[in-house]
Formats: C-alpha cells, structure tokens, sequence
C-alpha cells in the first residue's frame, strides 16, 4: 500500500446538523447475500426475499459510534463500530424479540436525525462486513414515577473499513433501484 494518499482538505460546512437516530433497521447477516460499497457508499444491497426489521428509536437517546483502533508498533489498524438503543415500555415481545436479537449477527442500518440537502435522511451500514453483535444491555424498571422503564441495548462489531454510507433514496429509505429484499417489517 502506498503511503500519502490524501485526496481532499475539508472546510468548515455551513449547515447545520443534529445528531441521534430515527430509526434502526436490523438485516440478520445470513441473509444478506451481497453488499458491495463503492468509495464508503453502500450502493447494492442483496437480500432475496428477506426482510428489514425497522425499530423506531424515541428522540435524542440512541447513538453510533465509529472508534478507529490502530497500532504504529504492529502497523495495523481497524475499526469497532458500536450502536446504543434505547426501546421505551418493557413488554413480553420485545423480551422475546431481545432473546432473538442476542442470538442473531446482524447488519445495521441507522437512519440518522441529519439530513442530505435534498431533505433525504442520512443512513448509515455498520457491520457489513463481520456483522454487529448484541453484546450489552439492560431492563430497567425505573424507580421513581417518572423514570423510563425499558430497555437500553449495546451491539457491537470489528471491521477492517470504517462504517458506509447508504446511496440516497428516490423518495422512502432504500427504495434504491439496485436494493433487493423482501419489506421492511415495522411490527
């Protein structure tokens, strides 16, 4: 690999951003059969006839983080993507659907709060390489009467790129031409 590759600089943009995520959509890594990126764009998604599994996080509580790991000693260096959920209300099928969730590798796509110029959300892909794993979490009652009761949920990966960006859609999330699933299931 040839050192000093450096393409661009980068200003300071002009718009402003907010940060957090809408919605969460889970693809169980077996089932995804192709996921090529062109230059850290997801620009196909293959999944035959399965499905997106959408979870819609409440405002401001849910995050991503990218964390790159390096070492100059061993010249290597990797990438540990890791998603917080939170989910409001414990219920008995989200119990079950957390027991399923800790069972499965998945990919991750995170439609996040910020926006394209165009109005289009931004989404990301964490996990299309290794896949992301349910790792942590909790179920939490609350104490007081106006604490949140539910649940709080850590799944996270190790891959050799650092996570993608989904090409923009026409008008809904993945509706993409070269996008191939079954739906997006929401509940």
């Amino acid at each position: 690999m040839a050192c000093g590759l450096l393409t661009k600089g980068r200003g300071l943009d002009c718009n402003r951003i907010s940060g957090g995520i809408k919605n969460i959509y889970f693809a169980v890594y077996d089932q995804v059969t192709s996921i090529p990126q062109t230059a850290g764009e997801i620009t196909d998604l293959e999944m035959g006839t399965n499905d997106l599994y959408k979870y819609v996080m409440p405002l401001g509580v849910s995050s991503l983080t990218d964390t790159v790991v390096g070492s100059r000693e061993n010249g290597t260096i990797y990438y540990t993507p890791s998603v917080n959920i939170i989910l409001n209300k414990l219920t008995k099928e989200d119990q079950n659907q957390i027991k399923l969730l800790g069972a499965t590798k998945v990919i991750i796509f995170a439609e996040l709060n910020e926006q394209l110029s165009n109005g289009h959300s931004v989404i990301v892909g964490l996990g299309s390489a290794n896949g992301m794993e349910l790792n942590a979490g909790t179920m939490d009652s609350g104490a007081a009467w106006g604490d949140r009761n539910g649940y709080t949920l850590t799944f996270d990966g190790i891959e050799a790129l650092p996570f993608a960006m989904v090409a923009d859609y026409t008008t809904d999330p993945f509706d993409n031409a070269g996008f191939t699933f079954g739906a997006i299931v929401t509940s």
